[in-house]
């Protein structure tokens, strides 16, 4: 483990191609065409995906530009090709910390796009600074545009389910909620989320539940055996319909329980990123957590 550590401390100093070799099991790849690409083996799967474009916080204007242009790129290609396909942005790269009234001008046109060709985009959640803000902009972008826009919810935040519970109006007055549910990443103070793995996964129950009794539409987002059963169980308890709910996973993990699901035909969804700026994801995804070096090495020795 220490040796581990060791190693994600000096990866922003390797080679762009040494990271790659871990890389390109969870990334399309660093161009447009590869996520399409990508894309359309999944849905031929009978999967469904989310395209993510991969990108940091940002405040410089030519930036943001940039990077909602690449996003505009990406419906008009995803509807081209048809793709069974929903668009995840993260704020920060639009200048939500900088300037909140850019970031939601530049998010309605990526929206308002979506809309025409009918797609939803989800509005990822990041780091605890940026929750009420992003739920802000939700809630705003929601009242136009109820039926393509969602959002994302992490149940090892004490205060989720007062959040969801906030959103009820919307769900009741200006139809139905698309609510995302994973357990989170970031790390956070012990005063305000929750730090062992039994509190995480009995929470995420929970507020699954809570979506599930008030109608919201749920995307159950987990790797964890123990929380699909458990989400299994809610569905059946509660006689979900297949059209109000969905399981979602990160393209290169668990394929074997991605598999059983879709064999039980159970609606998945694989969330796909791609982009030129793969280094920064790649690098930092590793440092978060260094058991995935032991992969790295495995890749760098072993060939199949």
């Amino acid at each position: 483990m220490i040796f581990n550590k060791l190693i994600a401390a000096t990866l922003p100093l390797l080679p762009e191609k040494f990271i790659w070799i871990f890389s390109k099991r969870y990334i399309a790849g660093d161009k447009l065409k590869d996520v399409i690409t990508v894309s359309q083996k999944f849905n031929k799967k009978g999967i469904r995906v989310s395209i993510d474009l991969l990108g940091e916080y940002q405040s410089k204007i030519e930036k943001i530009d940039s990077y909602k242009n690449e996003y505009l790129a990406i419906i008009e290609n995803a509807a081209k090709n048809g793709l069974n396909a929903t668009i995840s942005l993260k704020p920060t790269m639009f200048g939500l910390l900088t300037d909140s009234v850019i970031c939601y001008a530049k998010i309605r046109e990526i929206i308002k796009k979506a809309s025409g060709n009918n797609y939803l985009v989800r509005i990822d959640m990041e780091d605890s600074k940026c929750t009420d803000l992003e739920i802000e902009l939700f809630r705003k972008l929601h009242y136009e545009f109820p039926d393509n826009i969602g959002l994302v919810f992490q149940s090892y935040l004490k205060r989720t389910l007062n959040d969801l519970k906030s959103l009820s109006d919307l769900n009741k007055d200006h139809g139905p909620l698309n609510i995302r549910l994973c357990k989170g990443i970031y790390i956070e103070a012990k005063e305000i989320a929750y730090k062992k793995g039994n509190d995480i996964n009995y929470h995420f129950l929970k507020d699954l539940e809570f979506m599930f009794r008030n109608k919201y539409y749920a995307a159950i987002a987990t790797h964890d055996s123990k929380l699909i059963d458990g989400a299994l169980d809610l569905i059946k308890k509660y006689k979900i319909p297949s059209e109000k709910y969905e399981f979602q996973m990160l393209y290169g993990v668990t394929p074997k329980l991605r598999k059983s699901l879709v064999e039980m035909e159970h609606p998945l969804r694989v969330y796909v990123p791609f982009g030129k700026e793969w280094f920064n994801y790649s690098t930092r995804r590793l440092k978060e957590n260094p058991k995935l070096m032991s992969h790295l090495i495995k890749a760098l020795f072993v060939r199949k």
